[in-house]
């Protein structure tokens, strides 16, 4: 069985794309047991963020295709559209991607700590649809390891960086008085929970989180002395807002751009930072025409972001070298589960001889044949029947000129020239 990570991501693929790929949570369930169920595929993780659309999958077979098309069509998309975004490894190769994807390397944020529970999340829901196996299994347990080492061992996460950071810089940027401004957040989520944080820190004015459960918004708004509303109340409130930054898993819109251009009236040409860090994204990509809207999606953060990265690179090439280390551990493991296959195979196969050997050996026995004369049929028998394939494989190779298998055999069988004439 091969191992495949095939997917696209911010590096890959626009977020117009990225949104048309990503999987909900309410979807992930069918969509893992539907993947499982396809010809090929014994083992599934499906990893979906607002930066990733990932798959994870055991296969029988090494034809790829046979995932790209599935993916392709259950988001009524043509295979060939996909293609030109996706990126596909297999096994040294997958297992590499998904150690660095784990560790932060593979983020638009260098080091960014969120994305191991994200991992996690696909790892646990994999794990309750049914969809694992054992290769896939050890893999996510070897891949939480490996990311922990990294953070333990390298200071890859020791700066605030992180798409959250990134947002609320830019906020900065744009309003030199945070404390004389009020700040919008549409979602519940780790990434809005770490947006509140930064602008606490940041000595925002006033801080007002909208969710679709208003215990939910409560919660998070609490510690940091702010007002919760649902969603349905973001019209009354969003023109009291200096910025707007949101993120949800909402497969629709949550702003509309006629919302966002009543609200421009209320607040009399001041200016309104909106960064949307959501895939699919929740606020209309038109309010980007509007007049007075600083209009920012997760992509244009990417130069931002690009400026804080310096101090994590050294970090970064510790990182790559542990997991050099640990991709070679880890296909270790593997080869050991496939020669235990094969061992298993090969006495299997032994024992079949043997004991077809020994029922005739014993049926003659039975019969009043000599003793002697039995035990040399049996003897004869087995060497015959023990040596055919190595022989076979010798003589094949011999008349190819196939001087590796040739020498493999040899080896394997740790055969003198001449002892097994081919």
């Amino acid at each position: 069985m091969s191992l495949l990570a095939l997917g696209l991501n911010h590096w890959t693929a626009p977020v117009g794309v990225r949104e048309r790929v990503a999987f909900t949570p309410e979807r992930l369930f069918p969509a893992l047991r539907d993947l499982r169920e396809r010809s090929g595929v014994r083992e599934a993780a499906i990893l979906s963020t607002c930066n990733r659309t990932e798959l994870y999958c055991g296969l029988r077979e090494t034809d790829e295709r046979l995932v790209v098309e599935w993916l392709g069509a259950y988001h009524l998309l043509q295979a060939v559209d996909l293609q030109p975004y996706l990126y596909q490894h297999t096994d040294g190769r997958a297992v590499r991607h998904i150690l660095r994807v784990a560790s932060g390397l593979d983020s638009m944020v260098l080091g960014e700590p969120q994305i191991l529970g994200q991992v996690k999340a696909a790892y646990q829901a994999a794990n309750s649809a049914g969809t694992l196996g054992t290769r896939l299994e050890r893999l996510f347990q070897h891949t939480f390891a490996v990311a922990k080492q990294v953070r333990t061992d390298t200071r890859i996460g020791a700066s605030p960086i992180s798409v959250a950071f990134a947002a609320v810089g830019l906020a900065k940027q744009i309003f030199a008085d945070l404390p004389k401004r009020a700040a919008l957040l549409i979602g519940a989520g780790a990434t809005i929970e770490l947006v509140a944080r930064h602008l606490r820190e940041n000595g925002i004015g006033r801080l007002i989180v909208a969710n679709r459960t208003l215990e939910r918004a409560h919660a998070l708004v609490a510690p940091f002395d702010g007002y919760a509303i649902t969603l349905e109340d973001i019209p009354v409130h969003l023109g009291e807002a200096d910025i707007v930054i949101a993120s949800t898993a909402s497969p629709g819109l949550i702003l509309e751009a006629g919302q966002v251009r009543s609200c421009l009236k209320q607040r009399r040409r001041r200016p309104l930072l909106m960064v949307d860090l959501a895939v699919p994204r929740n606020i209309d990509p038109a309010v980007a025409e509007l007049e007075d809207i600083y209009w920012y999606t997760v992509d244009d953060l990417k130069e931002i972001i690009q400026e804080n990265l310096r101090s994590r690179q050294a970090a970064a090439q510790q990182a790559e070298e542990i997991i050099d280390h640990q991709v070679e551990h880890f296909m270790g493991w593997l080869r050991a589960q496939d020669s235990a296959a094969s061992f298993r195979a090969l006495r299997q196969r032994g024992e079949r001889v043997r004991d077809e050997a020994l029922t005739r050996a014993q049926r003659q026995l039975a019969q009043g044949k000599d003793p002697a004369e039995v035990l040399n049929l049996l003897a004869h028998t087995l060497t015959n029947k023990l040596l055919h394939s190595p022989c076979a494989g010798l003589r094949q190779a011999a008349a190819q000129g196939d001087l590796e298998t040739m020498n493999l055999i040899k080896n394997l069988y740790r055969l003198d020239d001449g002892e097994c004439d081919p």
